[in-house]
């Protein structure tokens, strides 16, 4: 039955703040807060705490309490108290459902859903080792003495589960008894929210653990993402619940397989579905399998290891095979889970409290095999357990302690006494090898909650750990210093040997945590025990789960190790020492809990030994859910491919791209690289974007030059902005220019930050000698094919922009074609399958020599015509520095209707755009015929690969219906004609000129004479209200420019188009719709399309819209809000004060209730818009008294705060909190 996990989502988060808190008040109660801790008098049999009085018998518990505090802190005491309680609790309420209680009743509930557990009623029929019986019945004869009773009805609970759980149930003597809650009977108790919470149903199979678990730590998981992560949250940063097929995949390709190699007909291989038969093999691979496959196997000496085993899923899923197993060889069923539990499973964690869970777990799968198994004299010892540090410890005292008298030797005597009598040894001095390895022991795990079990123990250790077992032997008693320490270094002793050992199998789910969020500890660490695997934690466990066995070993970890650059250390030696034997590339949605593409993953197995000739079978189940996955893998429906990892040694960084096709192997093995014929670069580093970079229509155009060749010209321009290649979306052959950067003075400023910052700027600003060279960029990170684009001299580039150039005389359009080719494209996917084309990646694309001289003279003028036209698609946005106008008021495409002007404008670029697929298609033709790939590459362009902006099949979800994308797109056409004719009210742009008129600063060197018969607004401020209260707003001047932009006489019908492609039904009153749009839209658009960085800034009274005008940032001076006052805001409050008192004579003379009620409506809002306007009048003054300045190097972000609350949307424009 399936779990109801979003009910546990739903408890889990809220049940550990509801446990924290019942700690912090029931602590509080004890005098102990996170502030303070108040003394404790002892007074007879009491101590008193504050003004209360306490029995004396919860001294030592509140004295261990403020024990933990300080060792631990507050707030992480108090947390672990609570896991600690919700364990137990999650325990007994899976163990009272399944019968699993040796009394038979339920403690935490009843099962005919009473208000009290049923184990009240039977309170004195309970026989409780310990349990005080006269106690009980007179609490129970009390009648009012329930909560007493119940409260120690369920210590006795604990008490008595402890024998068989000693990992969970502590003996509960102690400070966690002292935290349990009062009021355990109250409906809203923690007790009653678990019961309630989750249906009896949910409960049936032990997997609810683990994702009650995973749900727990989830708001805590959520807290420390993105941040260094302390050593105590390591466990809620890094445990993700492995979704159980993937579990049963690890397990049976690990044991499953283990044992299917020795005994290759057994029946057992019929229930494994998600085992994978190996491939054929080479004769030569086959005689190697041979000599290392074992004859036979018992049993009782198979072993498997989880080494980060979270709450026990891999552990619990081990178990049902090793039973498979033992029955296969005949083993009787109730003999089998100790054998199990005691010889065959393994499992560490970092974490106490999943540990708990994975032990408990698996004696609950005992359990439902031997009922005797929690009763028994002899309860299992688990090999479950969770590392533990020895931070804080003394190794040097303990070893001293435990390594002390008793060492005698033979000593000449000239006295009385014969030589045969022991004598101490030098003043009894301890042995000194005894001494040091005791201290080892100790301090190997001095880190252990931040290394868990990456903690290599050191071989002369693991040669002396018999000696520490047997000074650490608790038979011999040696007083109560010796076996307190005696007990601690057998914790070690114990930790140490089961990291020392080897194991037929591993497997594991390790922690995924990159180095960005590792402490330094960690990070150390790492860098000098895992050096191949350093980049992140389950790099290194790869390292790891290889040194800790002897046969195979399965993960589920993410892909990245097989295909990016910074793995390359961790793959080589892969190749060197390991051999895979089957992967399931899961790809992004493989666990449930994570949506998206956050994380990428693959499930492999693996021998311990390296064979590279051994086929190995890969599924691609990239695609779909986590479900879509898994039964595509069952069925075999998923892609698959075999391949022997030795010929990933010729694919340049050894990627696994195990899909790869034969001939384009011998490509890789014949082929010279990209970098023999070009260079491709690195960009630079800014150090601070914000200080450095800027959207290009932020600044004065005038200060920008974009026609640079080199560094020295750009000093001598006196320029400061400079055209910045900065990456951007999927797009060929020309654009994405939107970025400037501040290099005045040959990047002075920038330099400098770099060499404060960094000791030296090479280190961030790289490859200075191609700084406005001519070249091709693209976007190093995509999420499809890799894009070029030739963008011409004049720019630098960034680091996620990266370039590449070439010597005099060669011919780069050879190179932007192959770039853009279907077959650079499927190169790619085999050296960035995680389309990260980074200039390193992208220098290792194989050219054959061919493609140097023998390119077709079409592919040139296809690339010469692809480019023009993509230069004329970037330029049809005004957010591109090469914009002209709009196309279609151009002669070849207007209409005296807008809206046939629109058409012929969509027709031109459908054109174009089936054009470009043709040029596109017809160059791919000519390259997979250079490189003789025609079976593994395909030529064909669709449509929607066309990545033109006007390109509607490109640049359009095509799910929806075609007159749903229609009206999408000739709405999104005319917000830019109505942007545009904003712009021409601006003085932005002209009819009577093409391209950028005004951009400067200040209104400096504003000329009123280049805007012909539609004339730019005097000062560069345009109401846009929702009355007409000015003849020179938005919508009055709009109306206006399409006047003489097209004919008077189509003014009405143009009108109703633009209203009924901004508004559904806008065409029943135009003007209207226009005015709406220009009042609640426009500014929302327009920050969307100039990506935050306006540059109409939106100047607004407030949410009742009194008053708003937009100002044109390029020409705002000192004098701005002055002039807005005089000319707008004064005259505004008059006529809205004349328009109150005209309302109230039409309420006084209205002949109708609805025509009084709607006078009376619109005075009222009149009356608050008024008072609005004073209030912003009164703050504007104060702005304009300031006569502020704009510097417009500091950029829209700095620039727009200086304004207070003036301005709409400041914060989602500044980005202040």
């Amino acid at each position: 039955m399936t779990i109801n996990r979003s009910a546990l989502k739903t408890y889990a988060p809220k049940a550990r703040k509801d446990f924290i808190a019942a700690m912090v008040a029931r602590a509080a109660k004890f005098g102990i807060t996170k502030k303070q801790t108040l003394e404790a008098r002892e007074q007879g049999d009491l101590i008193i705490i504050g003004s209360e009085a306490f029995p004396r018998k919860i001294a030592e518990p509140r004295r261990k309490l403020i024990s933990r505090i300080k060792l631990h802190g507050f707030d992480q005491a108090m947390e672990e108290v609570a896991y600690t309680w919700f364990n137990r609790l999650l325990a007994i309420r899976y163990m009272e459902l399944h019968g699993y209680l040796d009394h038979g009743y339920r403690v935490l509930s009843h099962p005919s859903d009473k208000a009290i557990p049923e184990i009240l009623e039977h309170a004195e029929h309970l026989d409780f080792p310990g349990l005080n019986k006269g106690k009980v019945v007179d609490l129970k004869l009390d009648g009012t003495k329930d909560a007493e009773l119940y409260r120690m009805l369920l210590i006795a609970q604990c008490n008595a589960l402890h024998r068989a759980m000693p990992f969970l149930f502590e003996r509960i003597d102690d400070e966690t008894e002292l935290l349990l809650p009062d009021n355990l009977l109250h409906s809203d108790s923690l007790i009653r929210k678990l019961v309630t919470s989750i249906d009896e149903a949910d409960w049936q199979e032990i997997e609810i653990i683990g994702w009650l678990y995973q749900f727990y730590i989830s708001e805590k998981k959520d807290e420390v993402m993105g941040k260094v992560v302390k050593s105590e949250d390591i466990p809620a940063a890094t445990q993700l619940f492995t979704p159980n097929w993937i579990v049963k995949y690890m397990v049976q390709n690990a044991l499953g397989a283990q044992w299917i190699a020795t005994y290759p007909e057994s029946p057992l291989k019929a229930e494994m579905d998600y085992y994978i038969e190996p491939a054929d093999q080479p004769d030569e691979v086959r005689q190697q399998l041979a000599d290392i496959t074992p004859q036979e196997l018992n049993p009782e000496e198979l072993t498997l290891m989880d080494p980060a085993c979270g709450s026990g899923h891999i552990l619990v899923e081990a178990y049902d095979l090793f039973k498979a197993i033992y029955l296969e060889r005949g083993y009787r069923l109730r003999d089998i889970p100790r054998l199990i539990l005691e010889k065959n499973i393994y499992g560490l964690d970092i974490d106490d409290r999943a540990a708990q869970m994975a032990g408990f777990a698996l004696l609950m799968k005992a359990r439902a095999d031997d009922r005797r198994i929690l009763s028994s004299d002899t309860p299992p010892v688990l090999n479950v357990m969770s590392i533990q540090d020895s931070k804080g410890l003394d190794a040097d005292e303990m070893a001293r302690t435990l390594v002390q008298d008793g060492r005698y030797e033979l000593v000449p005597s000239d006295d009385l006494l014969p030589e045969t009598v022991k004598q101490p040894m030098l003043s009894g001095a301890p042995v000194a090898d005894d001494l040091q390895g005791v201290k080892e022991v100790v301090e190997i795990f001095d880190r252990a909650k931040t290394y868990g079990t990456l903690i290599k123990v050191p071989q002369s250790v693991t040669e002396f750990l018999p000696k520490v077992e047997a000074i650490v032997d608790p038979s011999s008693d040696g007083g109560m210093f010796v076996d307190n320490a005696k007990a601690k270094v057998r914790l070690f002793l114990k930790q140490a040997k089961l990291l020392s050992a080897k194991y037929n199998c591993v497997v594991a789910n390790p922690p995924y945590m990159g180095m960005a969020a590792a402490n330094s500890d960690l990070k150390k660490f790492l860098s000098e025990e895992y050096n191949s695997g350093k980049i992140d934690l389950y790099s290194a466990f790869i390292l790891r789960c290889h040194a800790l066995t002897s046969g195979r070993f399965s993960m589920v970890v993410q892909h990245s190790w097989m295909f990016l650059s910074r793995f390359e250390g961790l793959r080589d030696w892969f190749l060197s020492n390991a051999s895979l034997s089957n992967a399931i590339h899961l790809g992004p949605r493989a666990f449930e809990a994570i949506s998206g593409e956050v994380v990428q993953s693959v499930a492999f197995s693996a021998a311990v030994a390296p064979c590279d000739g051994y086929l190995a079978n890969y599924f691609d189940a990239t695609r779909g859910n986590s479900e879509d996955k898994r039964q595509g893998f069952l069925a075999r429906r998923l892609p698959q491919f075999r391949i022997s990892q030795g010929e990933y040694r010729d694919i340049p960084r050894s990627n696994f791209v195990y899909w790869i096709g034969e001939r384009t192997s011998s490509i890789f093995r014949s082929c010279r690289s990209l970098e023999s014929f070009a260079k491709p670069r690195h960009g630079m580093v800014t150090s601070d974007n914000d200080r450095f970079l800027r959207l290009w229509w932020e600044v004065d155009f005038s200060n920008a030059n974009l026609k640079c060749h080199d560094r020295e010209e750009s000093v001598s321009s006196g320029a400061k902005w400079f055209p910045y290649n900065k990456g951007g979306g999927n797009r060929k052959w020309f654009g994405h220019n939107e970025y400037f950067v501040n290099w005045e003075n040959d990047g002075a400023e920038i330099i400098q930050l770099a060499a404060d910052k960094y000791g030296s700027p090479s280190r961030q600003i790289q490859n200075t000698q191609y700084y406005f060279k001519d070249g091709i960029t693209w976007s190093s990170l995509s999420s499809e094919n890799i894009s070029m684009r030739s963008n011409g001299p004049g720019f630098l580039f960034d680091s996620k922009g990266n370039s590449m150039f070439f010597d005099e005389g060669v011919d780069q359009r050879v190179y932007l074609a192959l770039c853009n080719s279907s077959v650079a494209a499927h190169f790619m996917h085999m050296l960035a399958p995680t389309l990260d084309f980074n200039a390193g990646a992208v220098a290792k694309l194989p050219v054959p020599d061919e493609v140097e001289n023998g390119v077709p003279a079409e592919v040139i003028s296809s690339v010469d015509q692809l480019r023009s036209t993509s230069r004329a698609d970037w330029d049809t946005f005004e957010t591109s520095w090469g914009f002209k106008g709009i196309d279609y008021l151009h002669p070849r495409l207007k209409d005296d209707r807008i809206s046939v002007s629109i058409r012929n404008f969509l027709e031109y670029w459908a054109l174009q755009s089936d054009s470009s697929r043709e040029l596109e298609e017809a160059i791919n033709e000519a390259f997979i015929k250079l490189y003789k790939i025609s079976g593994e590459v395909s030529d064909q362009v669709t449509l929607r690969e066309v990545s033109l902006a006007r390109n509607t099949s490109y640049s359009y979800d095509s799910g929806g219906k075609p007159e749903e994308i229609d009206g999408r797109v000739i709405g999104d056409i005319v917000r830019e004609f109505v942007s545009f004719a904003c712009g021409c009210m601006m003085g932005r742009y002209s009819i009577a000129e093409p391209g950028l008129i005004y951009a400067g600063s200040g209104n400096e060197g504003f000329d009123p004479s280049r805007y012909g018969a539609f004339l730019a607004d005097d000062d560069g401020i345009v109401p846009v209200t929702e009355s007409e209260w000015f003849d020179d707003d938005a919508a009055v001047r709009f109306e206006e420019f399409l006047r003489v932009t097209w004919s008077p006489e189509m003014l009405p019908e143009n009108l109703r188009f633009v209203a009924e492609s901004l508004a559904a039904n806008g065409g029943n009153d135009p003007q209207k719709t226009i005015r709406n749009y220009f009042s609640k839209s426009f500014f929302k658009d327009h920050q969307k399309t100039y990506k935050k960085r306006p540059i109409y800034w939106l100047f607004s009274s407030g949410k009742l819209k009194a008053f708003e005008c937009l100002v044109y940032l390029h020409r705002y001076n000192e004098s701005t809000l002055s002039r807005m006052r005089m000319e707008y805001v004064t005259p505004l409050q008059s006529r809205m004060a004349a328009r109150i008192d005209q309302l109230a004579d039409d309420i006084a003379a209205a002949s109708s209730s609805a025509a009084r009620n709607k006078a009376q409506k619109e005075r009222d809002l009149m009356v608050k818009q008024l008072e609005e306007l004073r209030v912003f009048d009164e703050e504007l003054r104060h702005f304009a008294d300031q006569r502020i300045t704009l510097d417009l190097d500091e950029g829209v972000k700095v620039n727009y705060a200086k304004f207070g609350n003036l301005l709409a949307d400041r914060k989602a424009i500044t980005g202040e909190k």
